[in-house]
């Protein structure tokens, strides 16, 4: 069985609360459950963390290696700004797929910029909360191949 890593990062916690008009009424919980869904039906296995704090994203990062076989991680604000998320993703040897609910690059200039996209299979972004969901059939197809 494949073992997938999840991670949301900062105020992601807030979905469905926070700015709806870019990120949609769609709460964490229910995407969640949504890939939860397509986990069980590819037969895989997800875990799933949520945090604020870069520090212990990068930690997540660390620990992956030898535990899962891919990263899906929307690292939300740290995309733009973390050297760290970045040196993770690309020290841990797994593959691992960047999800975004809104385009990054259709947003304010400071957020038009990925420090996360030149290390990750790929990037997919602007679909709302079906953005977590084609980023996870794409992984677990990059995982089949």
């Amino acid at each position: 069985m494949k073992k997938i890593l999840v991670i949301h990062g900062p105020n992601l916690n807030l979905l469905g609360q926070r700015e709806p008009q870019v990120y949609g009424r769609v709460t964490l919980a229910a995407i969640n459950s949504s890939l939860k869904k397509i986990a069980q039906k590819r037969k895989a296995s997800l875990t799933i963390k949520q945090s604020n704090h870069e520090g212990e994203i990068v930690d997540l990062i660390g620990r992956a290696r030898g535990k899962f076989n891919a990263i899906l991680i929307n690292p939300a604000a740290y995309t733009h700004t973390s050297v760290a998320v970045r040196d993770a993703l690309s020290a841990c040897g797994i593959p691992a797929i960047e999800v975004h609910l809104s385009n990054i690059y259709s947003r304010e200039e400071f957020r038009q910029k990925s420090l996360i996209s030149p290390v990750v299979k790929g990037s997919i972004l602007g679909f709302g909360a079906k953005s977590y969901l084609l980023g996870l059939e794409a992984l677990l197809d990059l995982l089949d191949a």
